[in-house]
């Protein structure tokens, strides 16, 4: 009989891939004639592309324009949740006051929340899994002492902290990631290692101040996954579309998702979930470590994600910046959620149900009507270190490179008051107490004096 080949494969219609080699050992070794082969074939057939919706899935809107410099972010809102709700595995969801846009049309915006039926989607929680917010109550203490004994043993910036300053990632982490087929990796487990104890750059804080309530100084702290979940973003991208080109060439690169039914959604989901411990470890290595070096107790400890994909049967709800209530997502229940503002303004501690508006879910914090890029310019007639004076006046405001970032002062972000007005508009949850501001810590402008930058200086240096 002739040997069958790979251009017959495709002559029947079969794109190539990897089972090309074993069907056609299998189709040669056993000299199967014409209908035999065809019948062993169907195994291997596609199924038919899965097309966008004809109209986007329904949503609810929690957001409106309070003021002219509203309108253009809340009208890009509106657009792109109207792509993205095409998107053929979605049935519902919600965007909340603090929602901006975070790239073309169709992309999921920062304070939105999407609801799909038995699909993970990578690009919706994208490369800061877990971004999420740890409170430590550290009774009545002086608030300057938490935040510079926070300051000596935090970490921000680029990459990990050097040999030498690491903190322990707990051996039973490690051993997790070992036995799971996204974070078998021993360049991620190294990374995981070096990372443990950072919080990053962009708009990760230690915020330090006194609860309304009790008086009692507060430790919060907002970073994410890091190095860590970025390299789980990025594998998981690769499958997701891997699937996409299968089942749904139309859809967006960014929406790609991996059906949770087969392996690749089972290990994905435990390595979401190891991603979140390590998340969790991370937070409580920077709180603990502050608490040893005061010799404190902790009297309370409240965490919460705020960008995550949260399960309920065969719903996974994406949250890409918004704050879970319900407490069927989240297993392991600190009290009540968290949702900081901006530096100037209290971080607010909260609770709330799941109802028709909210889906079970609250803002995550202030969001932004501009770029960072945009921001700069409008303020470009002023010196940095008047804007900084004008904006953290009373307040203990520091940079960890020593360098002002003012696209992460409190003008960039939209208004915290008009914010708090459509959490209450909108029924999204209940204020329990405020963290009033003392002080806080952020990266700073981490690329002003980036060690690439100086390299290139040096280069230049005339000899």
């Amino acid at each position: 009989m002739k040997t069958i080949t790979g251009n017959d494969l495709i002559a029947l219609g079969y794109t190539p891939k990897k089972w090309f080699a074993e069907a056609l050992q299998y189709i040669n070794e056993n000299n199967l004639d014409e209908t035999q082969m065809k019948e062993y074939l169907e195994q291997f057939k596609s199924p038919e592309p899965i097309s966008l919706l004809d109209t986007p899935a329904e949503f609810v809107i929690n957001i409106r324009a309070e003021d002219e410099s509203e309108n253009d972010n809340v009208e890009k809102v509106i657009n792109t949740m109207n792509v993205l709700m095409k998107t053929p595995t979605l049935i519902t969801g919600a965007i909340m006051p603090d929602a901006c846009p975070t790239g073309p049309e169709g992309h999921i915006p920062v304070g939105g929340v999407v609801v799909a039926k038995n699909s993970i989607h990578p690009g919706f929680h994208s490369a800061d899994i877990c971004c999420s917010v740890m409170l430590t109550d550290f009774g009545k203490v002086n608030p300057k002492d938490v935040l510079d004994a926070a300051h000596s043993i935090t970490h921000f910036g680029y990459g990990g902290r050097p040999r030498g300053e690491q903190m322990l990632m707990s051996q039973e982490l490690m051993d997790a990631f070992r036995e799971n087929l996204f974070l078998n990796d021993e360049n991620l487990i190294s990374i995981a290692r070096s990372h443990m104890g950072t919080q990053g750059d962009g708009n990760h804080f230690l915020f330090v101040g006194i609860s309304k309530n009790t008086g009692n100084t507060m430790l919060v702290t907002h970073h994410g996954s890091r190095a860590p979940g970025a390299k789980l973003y990025d594998k998981g991208m690769k499958v997701a579309n891997r699937f996409r080109m299968e089942l749904s060439p139309e859809t967006l690169k960014e929406n790609a998702w991996i059906p949770f039914e087969t392996e690749e959604g089972q290990q994905y989901w435990e390595a979401l979930q190891l991603i979140r411990k390590w998340t969790k470890e991370n937070h409580e290595s920077i709180h603990n470590a502050t608490l040893d070096k005061l010799n404190i107790e902790k009297q309370h400890r409240y965490w919460n994600e705020h960008n995550f994909v949260f399960r309920d049967g065969d719903l996974f709800y994406h949250a890409k910046g918004a704050t879970p209530l319900d407490e069927k997502f989240l297993p392991d229940i600190t009290g009540p959620r968290l949702i900081p503002l901006n530096m100037a303004e209290p971080v607010l501690i909260v609770q709330g149900t799941t109802n028709d508006r909210n889906l079970g879910f609250a803002p995550h914090g202030a969001g932004r009507n501009f770029s960072r890029s945009f921001h700069k310019k409008s303020l470009a007639h002023k010196t940095i270190d008047e804007v900084f004076a004008e904006e953290t006046q009373g307040l203990d405001i520091r940079f960890f490179t020593n360098e002002i970032d003012i696209s992460e002062l409190p003008s960039a972000y939209k208004s915290a008051k008009n914010v708090r007005a459509q959490i209450e508009e909108y029924g999204l949850c209940e204020v329990l107490d405020e963290v009033m501001p003392y002080g806080c810590i952020m990266a700073g402008d981490v690329g002003k004096n980036a060690p690439w930058k100086n390299k290139k200086k040096k280069y230049f240096v005339k000899r």
